[in-house]
């Protein structure tokens, strides 16, 4: 298969980590041999928690930079090495290796400051990283800031999840107009409705009609479902769900086409 990187966004609450999860399990039920990376870029650290994997902050991006940034101030780093090598050194570290895949948790940032020259570093790491990996999937933070940043940069599929709501039809617009503005040039953009009704499907279906660019296509619908929301709810990893349920089930089918 050939390597790909695919990313998951769209408004806060609509679902797209725990597709991003469905998504990682497709992947290890049908290609178990492949090198997948999964990058938590959301502060919250949604996918860690959908995966019931905790991670401490001292351990994900932001507080190796948190870190990292502190030493630069107070020049206690050591001389032989340089601030990108001490860095690509600490993001290599914090790699967490799981049987079937590895997580990089972004987290959160810490204290006041730029954190542009390393953010342009990492951005360096985190391509030369994904370069080991067939697969990488990206949970991006809620909303869009992260596409003024361009953290979404030579990504082939853009997948925008929303929910049956006027805020989730706003955003993924937005977000598809971003991406003009920023000439941010994504091979397919996707769109999935998730937890939508019958009734409401045809209100994002002419939605997507609307949007005049050749590349955004709606892949499909994810029903609500009971089962899912109970492991969200007690903790449970989202790769213990049945390969039964109605919702992976449907998920499934519709997903395969990205991989066309």
């Amino acid at each position: 298969m050939k390597k790909k990187k695919i990313s998951f966004s769209g408004k806060g609450g609509v679902g797209k980590s725990t597709l991003a999860t469905l998504f990682l399990k497709y992947f290890i039920t049908n290609y178990p041999d492949l090198e997948i990376l999964v990058i938590d870029a959301d502060p919250d650290s949604n996918i860690a928690d959908l995966l019931g994997i905790e991670v401490p902050f001292k351990d994900t991006v932001g507080g190796i930079t948190t870190e990292l940034k502190h030493q630069i101030a107070n020049r206690s780093f050591p001389p032989s090495m340089s601030k990108n090598q001490m860095l690509e050194a600490e993001i290599y570290d914090s790699l967490i290796e799981e049987d079937n895949f590895d997580l990089m948790v972004m987290g959160r940032s810490e204290g006041e400051g730029c954190y542009c020259y390393i953010n342009s570093i990492l951005k360096t790491i985190l391509d030369d990283i994904s370069k080991n990996y067939s697969i990488t999937i990206l949970d991006m933070p809620a909303g869009l800031e992260h596409f003024a940043r361009k953290t979404d940069k030579d990504v082939d599929d853009l997948v925008i999840v929303t929910d049956p709501s006027k805020m989730g039809f706003h955003t993924m617009n937005r977000i598809i107009e971003i991406t003009d503005e920023l000439t941010l040039e994504f091979k397919n953009i996707w769109v999935i409705g998730n937890r939508f009704s019958d009734g409401l499907k045809s209100q994002l279906e002419g939605e997507v009609k609307k949007i005049i660019k050749k590349n955004v296509k709606l892949l499909g619908f994810i029903p609500e479902d009971e089962e899912i929301s109970e492991l969200n709810f007690i903790g449970t990893s989202i790769l213990e769900l049945r390969e039964e349920n109605n919702a992976y089930k449907v998920f499934s089918n519709i997903i395969s086409k990205i991989l066309k």
